[in-house]
Formats: C-alpha cells, sequence, structure tokens
C-alpha cells in the first residue's frame, strides 16, 4: 500500500471503534431479493419450511458442521408441516432416502443461485439450516431461522446463548454434549411443534 497513511486489518476495526456485543449493527433485512426474480410456488399445507443439513464437503470444520439427513428424523414426526429441501450439491440425494423419502419436497432443481434461493426462503415460514451459507441469507434477509450450533463453533456464534447478535431472527440451537447433536435435534422439535400448532 503506497498511497495511505495508516493500515488497519479488517478485524481490528470493530475493537478501533469501540463496538460491542449492544452496539452490534443488526439492522435487518440488509439484503433485498432482485427485481423480476421469480421463486416456484410452494405447494403443501401448514408449516412450509425449508432445510439444508449439508454445507461444502470441502470446508475445514465440515465434518462438525454438517449432519446426515437422518440426524434431523426427529422434525420429521411433526404434524402440520410441509417441509422443503433447499439442500443442493454434496448430500442431496439423502432426500431420496429413509426416514425422508416422500416427506420432502425438493427444490434444488430451481435454486440456480442466491436470488432465488433468497426468493423462496421469503415464501417460507421458517429455514432450519446448518452453519452454511443459507443460513447467514436467511438471517440478512430477516427471515426465521434455527441453525443447530456444534460444540465447538467459531467466534461468531459466542457461547452459552440461544441467539445471534448479527441476526435477531436466528435462533441456536446448541450441540450438548460435545459430538451428539441428538438432545439439540429433539429440543428442537418441541420448539416446532409449538409453532406448527400456532
Amino acid at each position: 500500500v503506497t498511497d495511505a497513511d495508516f493500515t488497519v486489518p479488517l478485524m481490528s476495526i470493530p475493537h478501533l471503534l469501540g463496538t460491542t456485543l449492544a452496539t452490534l449493527p443488526a439492522s435487518i433485512p440488509y439484503l433485498a431479493i432482485p427485481a423480476g426474480t421469480q421463486a416456484p410456488p410452494l405447494t403443501g399445507t401448514g408449516l412450509k419450511v425449508g432445510l439444508v443439513w449439508q454445507g461444502n464437503p470441502q470446508h475445514d470444520a465440515d465434518k462438525w458442521r454438517s449432519l446426515p439427513l437422518a440426524s434431523f428424523a426427529p422434525l420429521r414426526t411433526v404434524p402440520n408441516v410441509t417441509w422443503y429441501s433447499l439442500q443442493c450439491g454434496a448430500g442431496k440425494e439423502e432426500q431420496f432416502k429413509a426416514p425422508w423419502a416422500g416427506g420432502i419436497i425438493d427444490l434444488s432443481p430451481y435454486l440456480t443461485d442466491f436470488a432465488v434461493t433468497a426468493a423462496v426462503m421469503a415464501d417460507l415460514d421458517l429455514v432450519i439450516s446448518v452453519d452454511t451459507a443459507s443460513a447467514h441469507l436467511a438471517g440478512a434477509l430477516g427471515r426465521p431461522v434455527w441453525v443447530p450450533i456444534h460444540r465447538g463453533n467459531d467466534w461468531r456464534w459466542l457461547h452459552g446463548r440461544d441467539d445471534s447478535p448479527w441476526y435477531p431472527t436466528m435462533r441456536l440451537f446448541r450441540q450438548q454434549p460435545p459430538r451428539r447433536w441428538e438432545p439439540a435435534l429433539e429440543a428442537m422439535a418441541v420448539v416446532l411443534a409449538e409453532f406448527a400448532a400456532r
């Protein structure tokens, strides 16, 4: 850098500005769906819930954040819910196997880019996504989004809380104890049943 008097590492800016958890900018939505973006019509009745269970398998922490779709079986039994797969790429084939076969509508052929995915999310009542781009997209759009978070999560998700200061519409379901997802997903199923019954 030749024309600057100072350089500042990007992640040091919040510290230098005195930003705290209480003053984080969290005005949502801060993303908008581009005009003219067409989402596929969502068939089904009851609560409309989109599901993403796997991120990019090349990600360094993917073995901790991604789950087999079968792990979400407790949610499958909640009545009055229509399920939509927002899963693209790796893991997509799991929706065609038990226990989800025939119980989830595959939207992946329509999800050609983030604009269409955003338009779909706008038509859903809830997005449930592992810690991948879909979770952040839903949060940035101000959509209700639930995220299962592994015990050794990175700094963005903090510790000991079920919300995110960056995304006011997000709820976190934390893995307890380490490496066991069952309690978190069973807790999610209970809350989902309450949500669907409203």
